[in-house]
């Protein structure tokens, strides 16, 4: 493990040598600047850069099936996390490396090698979803090789049959294969058919609505159970972290939960999401306050419209990048009937002091708190005279990244002005709460808030109770 991740490793087919990636930089915290390096399975050489010459990220690596190349991911900025992944090629031969797809504009995810060790098939970020694509190494036009769907694993077969595993908002994930791109889809695995069968997994319904500079901007809506279309619901906006990242076409339970419960909730991907373009990826850094939050407040308005909206009722959400604009909104808006902030950012100047990651504040705030403007420009804590909206705070006391202390100020802050507020802090988890024994909290928490200002349903079990561990024993 490496600080910002898993370091993943490669072993040539001949088995003799071994690639894996390594950031040697001296201050890992500022730096994203991993590299990969090769060194002879009996360990008697000393480890080789392979891309020493890229001061940016280089990780990834899989070596192709006859052995002569090397694929991996690269991006081009150093110091910016979030820069567009690249397919580049180390030739093992030559000694050299290429970049294959420079003028794919979207960010490159899961990587693997065709049989004929000329192509290489890729996932990427696109418009909330990841499909399957290929390039040959001679850096050819890249194809979309699946249809427009979500997925996470895949293997390609003689003759471009694919067998993969993919999910959908309201299916969680199964395997399914193909026989040619033109092909049906044919579903192999059936593991969820007892839960589909039971459950009332509420599909999404997408909309695209105008935003910042007039680009637009892609959501997901979920309706609640028994949806009426006479009558009015409330509604949860739910901003997601990152920023850099996207909501997707992809099960999750807090797509399910808050529907559960008669929520109608929205899922944006404002500016600063991955999935359409580098530019619209990019526009969000050194602009936290800005283009997203005009996206997001044009996304509310278009909400507000929807005849089955109860405009009266909305409260919003979010987690990390999600639950700052959660502080920000407190800040800027006072349209929201109450928020919910989950391990989120309050006061940047503090934040910058105690992150594991110090990349991630010096790209997109532009450098440190005493020779950058937007650290006081854009942190919520300088605008806590403009605080009213009663706000639900959840944190995690291992969270290095956004530290729980952010979330104590935060509360702190909501108190002294006499704000509803309610604070949890996970003693065990970090920046996201840890599945079994978290999560039951952390849904009932929500539903509890939302129900008191918003009026969904109960929720099933008593907060307190929970943390005390009365109605589940560990």
């Amino acid at each position: 493990y490496m600080l910002g991740g898993d370091v993943k490793f490669a072993v040539s087919p001949e088995g003799n040598e071994i690639c894996f990636m390594k950031n040697n930089e001296k201050h890992i915290e500022a730096s994203t600047n991993a590299d990969l390096f090769v060194i002879d399975i009996n360990g008697k050489n000393l480890p080789q850069n392979i891309t020493e010459k890229n001061k940016a990220w280089d990780g990834y690596p899989v070596y192709s099936p006859d052995g002569k190349y090397i694929a991996y991911k690269l991006q081009a900025q150093p110091a910016y996390e979030a820069d567009r992944y690249r397919v580049a090629v180390y030739d093992r031969g030559a000694k050299s490396s290429k970049i294959i797809t420079e003028d794919f504009d979207y960010t490159v995810n899961d990587i693997s090698w065709g049989e004929d060790s000329k192509t290489i098939y890729f996932t990427a970020d696109f418009e909330g979803y990841s499909p399957l694509y290929k390039v040959n190494i001679d850096a050819s036009p890249v194809e979309q090789v699946s249809s427009k769907r979500s997925i996470f694993g895949y293997q390609v077969l003689q003759n471009e049959q694919l067998i993969y595993m993919a999910r959908a908002i309201d299916k969680p994930g199964e395997i399914y294969f193909k026989a040619s791109k033109e092909g049906a889809e044919e579903e192999l695995t059936f593991f969820n058919k007892d839960f589909l069968d039971e459950i009332d997994v509420r599909p999404a319904e997408q909309m695209w609505v105008e935003g910042a500079d007039g680009k637009k901007v892609h959501m997901f809506i979920v309706k609640p159970h028994n949806f009426n279309p006479n009558k009015k619901y409330p509604l949860i906006l739910n901003v997601h972290g990152g920023p850099q990242s996207q909501w997707m076409d992809s099960f999750r339970g807090d797509w399910q939960v808050y529907p559960g419960s008669g929520y109608i909730v929205a899922f944006p991907n404002p500016h600063g999401s991955t999935g359409y373009g580098s530019a619209y990826t990019e526009a969000i850094s050194g602009d936290w306050g800005g283009k997203v939050y005009e996206d997001l407040m044009n996304v509310t308005d278009e909400l507000e419209k929807l005849p089955y909206v109860d405009k009266e009722k909305i409260g919003a959400m979010g987690w990390s990048f999600g639950g700052y604009m959660m502080n920000w909104f407190q800040a800027k808006t006072k349209r929201f009937k109450c928020l919910a902030s989950m391990m989120g950012i309050y006061d940047l100047k503090s934040m910058w002091g105690a992150t594991e990651e110090l990349w991630f504040v010096n790209w997109d705030l532009k450098g440190q708190p005493w020779n950058s403007d937007l650290y006081k420009k854009f942190s919520p804590s300088n605008y806590v005279e403009d605080f009213s909206t009663p706000s639900l705070i959840i944190t995690g006391e291992r969270d290095y990244r956004v530290p729980y202390t952010q979330g104590v100020e935060y509360f702190n802050a909501l108190q002294t002005l006499g704000i509803d507020s309610r604070l949890i802090i996970f003693k065990n988890d970090g920046h996201w709460p840890n599945g079994i024994k978290s999560m039951p909290l952390y849904y009932n928490a929500h539903l509890e808030w939302f129900h008191k200002y918003l009026g969904g349903s109960s929720a099933p079990y008593n907060s307190k109770e929970l943390i005390k561990n009365v109605t589940f024993e560990e």
